[in-house]
């Protein structure tokens, strides 16, 4: 007799659905899985026998052939584990056909039946209520999964409890969405001593997405301070916390029972590889710009990486997509994150003090910013130097405005902006807006708009400088709850982005 189940294989973030058939036939006992499996699936023939064996089920003294259908797309993964076995189960009679056909199976089996967690759960309950299939999956991924309401999640801890549940014995209980909670008691945007001009810019960015850039002598407090910026950042979005819970399922990195609402800090080592930065390596999975969706990339010590990653940020920069392409796969990732990137004015670091700068002063600090390229500049919209801080200023008291003052700031900006673009699915903040849609809602007025042209046409602004003014000016607009964009928005946009920017002779 011929069951079937079914599961999905993944491309990127990509569910594709794998119907999984079963035959038992007579002659030479064997056990087969065909349909491009790989080492892994393969050995999921050694795992089902021993699980089922713990059961006190016994295969019988036929040929049993399991194919994975569609037949030339590859098969990576041990949670072909379940499916194959609830297949095998139907194709003996011991559960119900119908039933074992209705369900998208997910996770790998022990030797003794127990049901292990895998990567993706999320994005296979996605699949499953598209193809309007109930999810069966490990108990440990089922508060993951089921945060798709759209359609029924079972999660049992092993194949006993599945068996059991098929037959009509035990049912198993619909899972119930799992939320990881962040931990209280964040960084304090009050204990930065001094710093206004950077935590203002910090606000900005947090506000409106805009990519930042920290310029300081070592112990200035950069990473500090991009330290602090979630904890001014607005929660995720369910819609958001749904998108970046995708990447980070494929990516294994859900495993507390549930997804989480606060907005992702990746912060990468700078000898990182191109593949662990931009996404690729064995199936092409997913890299940090990626994992930092919808949340904060930050890059210290950013001269220091190699050239080739740097120069692979600018199309998601400015796309807001990664692709990844490799001769077995071609994958497109989404990564729409908020840059901050920390760098020393020079290699010793030490360049705006003469009584300890090298001597190569100041030299050395051009030939040590030229490592980022003038396209990756010019995709910063914020650029801030970061002045050391006096001995003094470190024994007083705490100053400015706290974290919960400015996260509530941004998040009223946030609220305008959501407000605003609220007919335009492709744009949530002021970053993302552009052409026509920029120009409605950025146009400065009449001082303004003669401001940033004199100041474009004197310094040699490049149109996507141009546009980047507008776009934080808007932002300046929103965090002062002002309606139009005036000058002196413009004026200190244009003050962040034309800082370190050399004059033009």
């Amino acid at each position: 007799m011929a069951a079937q189940c079914y599961t999905v294989s993944f491309e990127g973030i990509e569910p594709r659905r794998v119907e999984v058939q079963c035959a038992v036939t007579p002659g030479l006992p064997g056990f087969a899985v065909v349909g491009l499996p790989d080492k892994a699936v393969s050995e999921a023939r050694e795992r089902v026998r021993a699980a089922l064996g713990s059961l006190s089920i016994a295969l019988p003294a036929k040929r049993i052939a399991v194919n994975l259908s569609p037949a030339d797309l590859p098969k990576e993964g041990s949670h072909f584990d379940l499916p194959i076995a609830l297949a095998l189960l139907a194709a003996l009679d011991v559960i119900p056909a119908e039933e074992a056909a209705a369900t998208l199976a997910f996770g790998e089996l022990s030797l003794d039946g127990t049901l292990v967690p895998v990567a993706g759960a999320l994005p296979a309950a996605m699949a499953a209520a598209e193809d309007q299939r109930r999810l069966l999956c490990p108990r440990a991924s089922s508060a993951e999964a089921a945060w798709v309401g759209a359609t029924q999640v079972l999660g049992a801890a092993s194949l006993g409890d599945a068996l059991r549940h098929f037959t009509g014995q035990v049912p198993i209980a619909a899972a119930e969405p799992g939320e990881v909670l962040a931990a209280p008691g964040g960084r304090e945007m009050r204990d930065v001593r001094g710093q206004e001009r950077a935590k203002r810019a910090l606000e900005i960015a947090a506000a409106g997405r805009h990519h930042l850039l920290l310029v300081g002598a070592p112990g200035s407090g950069k990473s500090m301070l991009a330290a602090r910026l979630p904890g001014i950042l607005p929660p995720l979005t369910p819609e958001e916390a749904l998108e970046t819970s995708m990447i980070h399922s494929v990516a294994g990195l859900l495993t507390n029972g549930g997804i989480s609402r606060a907005r992702p800090f990746r912060e990468p080592h700078h000898t990182a590889s191109v593949a662990a930065v931009a996404g690729g390596g064995r199936g092409a999975k997913p890299g940090e710009v990626s994992l930092a969706h919808n949340g904060v990339l930050f890059l210290d010590e950013l001269p220091e990486f190699p050239r080739a990653v740097l120069e692979t940020l600018r199309q998601p920069l400015e796309t807001g997509e990664v692709v990844v392409a490799r001769a077995n796969a071609h994958v497109r990732y989404p990564c729409r994150f908020l840059l901050v990137a920390a760098a020393n004015p020079c290699r010793c670091g030490h360049l705006a003090d003469p009584s300890r700068a090298c001597a190569r002063a100041p030299g050395c600090g051009a030939e040590y910013m030229g490592r980022i390229s003038g396209p990756l500049m010019d995709r910063f919209d914020l650029r801030v130097e970061v002045p050391p801080v006096a001995y003094s200023d470190l024994d007083l008291p705490p100053s400015g405005a706290s974290s919960a003052e400015i996260s509530a700031r941004v998040a009223a900006a946030r609220r305008r902006q959501a407000a605003r673009y609220s007919q335009h699915p492709r744009i949530r903040v002021n970053a993302d807006a552009e052409g026509a849609a920029l120009e409605e809602i950025a146009a400065p007025d009449a001082e303004g708009r003669e401001l940033l042209l004199r100041v474009a046409e004197r310094m040699g602004l490049s149109a996507r400088g141009y546009h980047r003014v507008l776009r934080v000016a808007r932002t300046l607009a929103d965090l002062e709850g002002t309606g139009p964009v005036r000058r002196p928005h413009v004026a200190e946009a244009l003050g962040y982005r034309l800082a370190m920017t050399p004059e033009p002779a």
